[in-house]
């Protein structure tokens, strides 16, 4: 007897996940690893143990998939030879193959996760747009929001510059997201995102539409190459002006770093230590350089920042409406759900899906 089971073929999922290229670079970085000379540069060490790491662990969710697959076969085989068609085995099979499914999906959409730092930690940057309170008071809950989603997938994130606005929520707030590939998930955030509700401001209770934009930076740390000449630097040192204790707002721990050529600039004060956030200032200007000399090739504008837009109506990325009905739609993807609340809890991951494929799609059409 025999039963229609749809198993995943080795051979093609080795296709999808492209092993041989993975293995190839597992290969290539333990033979930088294993070099006599490795720790003369300790920096240059830590990248290539950190990128061994990552390409490992990228590899193990396909060998462990790939050994249920081996072991469901095996099990078919035994149950064809059987004729009894309620078995507990088959149901156990049946159940694994819906799982294995469920898996492979997963994975397969980490596979789209292949752009040049896509694996990256990021560098998210939230301003507020038209709106006035409201909008910054959006850029607080957009915050939370992406600390949530970050939770769920236990990710680090780390708030490195916020100003407060005059009456309430953020003018802008910048942090730091660490984990496997956080770039590449949080590059489809990257847009304005328009919020329409009850502003809870407004003593009449008149519907509010308030914009706020989402940057997001790879964060290469010391892989990034960007030369910057000390005389184009303005660098100032002052008090830090949020919540932190005495000694935060008590000392000029506070860093603003001026990049005289552009008008880049970036502040950091959530760190005691001046020293620390002049580091993590100079971290996020070479970001923010190194994305703007990206932005200069047309061919990787496109794939990693898109077409800049005003934070302000018509221009939405992506639409959160609160009232009169609850809807959030990404525009780009036309990926949309009634649940804006459970979006607003960290519920990301299909807006995510959708955008990656999106940019799948766009990019075979334009390699055609």
């Amino acid at each position: 007897m025999s039963y229609a089971i749809c198993v995943p073929g080795s051979s093609s999922w080795e296709v999808i996940f492209d092993q041989t290229r993975r293995q190839a670079e597992i290969a290539e970085l333990e033979e930088k690893a294993a070099q006599p000379t490795l720790w003369d540069d300790p920096a240059a060490a830590q990248v290539v143990l950190q990128r061994m790491s990552q390409a490992k662990e990228s590899l193990a969710p396909f060998v462990a998939l790939s050994a249920r697959v081996d072991d469901l076969e095996v099990m078919l085989e035994l149950l064809a030879e059987e004729a009894d068609s309620e078995s507990e085995d088959l149901k156990a099979a049946v159940e694994e193959a819906a799982d294995i499914r469920v898996v492979m999906d997963q994975i397969e959409l980490e596979t789209l996760l292949s752009g040049e730092h896509d694996s990256h930690d990021c560098i998210v940057e939230i301003k507020a747009g038209a709106g006035g309170t409201d909008a910054c008071d959006w850029v607080t809950m957009l915050r939370e929001m992406y600390l949530k989603w970050a939770f769920l997938r236990g990710f680090k994130c780390d708030v490195i510059d916020e100003a407060e606005a005059d009456v309430a929520g953020l003018k802008n707030t910048t942090f730091v997201m660490k984990g496997r590939n956080a770039y590449g998930y949080m590059r489809s955030e990257r847009g304005v995102h328009r919020l329409v509700r009850i502003s809870p401001f407004d003593a009449a209770k008149r519907r509010q539409t308030s914009f706020a934009s989402v940057d997001v930076l790879p964060d290469l740390g010391e892989e990034i190459k960007v030369d910057i000449n000390p005389d184009d630097l303005r660098i100032d040192y002052y008090r830090s002006s949020g919540a932190g204790g005495q000694h935060v707002n008590k000392t000029d721990s506070a860093v603003r770093i001026t990049h005289l050529p552009t008008g880049l600039v970036v502040t950091c004060q959530n760190e005691r230590s001046q020293h620390k956030n002049k580091a993590m200032a100079m971290q996020v200007l070479q970001a923010r350089l190194l994305d703007r000399e990206e932005q200069e090739n047309l061919a990787k504008l496109a794939a990693l920042r898109g077409e800049g837009k005003a934070n302000e109506w018509g221009n939405q990325d992506r639409s959160y409406v609160f009232q009169p009905y609850t809807m959030v739609k990404d525009h780009r993807t036309n990926c949309e759900t009634g649940d804006v609340i459970g979006v607003m809890n960290g519920n990301l991951d299909p807006f995510m899906q959708a955008y990656l494929q999106w940019m799948q799609t766009r990019k075979q059409e334009a390699e055609a």
